[in-house]
């Protein structure tokens, strides 16, 4: 999805600075947010992908004005809305007006201290295409929805490094599709590829693509 959450590569914003001893959470509520998010998501209520497609639908003025933690309640919020786990009127009264919704697991406290991130990888549905070594190009795709490509990773040529197996496809997952098992691989640029002839010469840039971003060159 083409939007201001893809800042990759993106000028004018300013220098990054750096909050020396910087904690994990500056305000309590934040750390609620982050345990609600991790509780919705051990229950099945949605997938990783989902969290960060409702992130990626938020105006651009409000993106850029919210805090990081604040992005992640807002997505909630839209999440539990859309999968009719709660209405807006609800959100807006601060609780519930009609029977809630039953997710596909429950979450206990108890549970909090053995949570562990699920696997995404899959069992292959076909060979994979490429190996380290192959030289790729990525494709310049502009979808209106969910895609783990960035602008600045676009139609540029690289490197497979290193091929991580089969895993579900974001893209899909996303938009309620499935899970669509795809390979997935490392990819080196030429930092000149990707900032022009003024980049370190030295510098070499790697994401991880899945395979229907490729074409062989």
């Amino acid at each position: 999805m083409d939007g201001i959450h893809d800042m990759g590569g993106m000028d004018g914003f300013g220098k990054v600075e750096v909050e020396q001893n910087e904690p994990p959470f500056h305000e309590k509520w934040e750390g609620r947010v982050m345990a609600m998010q991790r509780a919705m998501g051990y229950a099945g209520a949605w997938h990783i992908d989902h969290a960060r497609y409702a992130q990626e639908r938020l105006a651009p003025n409000i993106y850029l004005d919210a805090s990081y933690y604040q992005k992640w309640a807002l997505a909630m919020e839209r999440n539990v809305v859309e999968r009719g786990l709660a209405g807006a009127d609800e959100l807006e009264a601060g609780h519930a007006l009609r029977p809630g919704k039953s997710l596909p697991r429950k979450f206990t406290p108890e549970m909090a201290a053995n949570l562990t991130r699920g696997s995404y990888f899959r069992p292959a549905q076909a060979g994979a295409r490429f190996k380290p070594g192959d030289r790729v190009r990525t494709k310049n795709i502009h979808p209106l929805t969910h895609t783990r490509l960035p602008r600045y990773a676009r139609d540029k040529a690289g490197v497979i490094e290193r091929c991580h197996g089969c895993h579900m496809f974001p893209d899909s997952v996303a938009s309620n599709l499935g899970d669509n098992p795809q390979w997935l691989y490392t990819v080196v640029f030429d930092g000149r590829d990707l900032w022009g002839p003024d980049s370190d010469p030295a510098l070499t840039v790697s994401i991880e693509a899945f395979e229907p971003y490729l074409d062989p060159v």
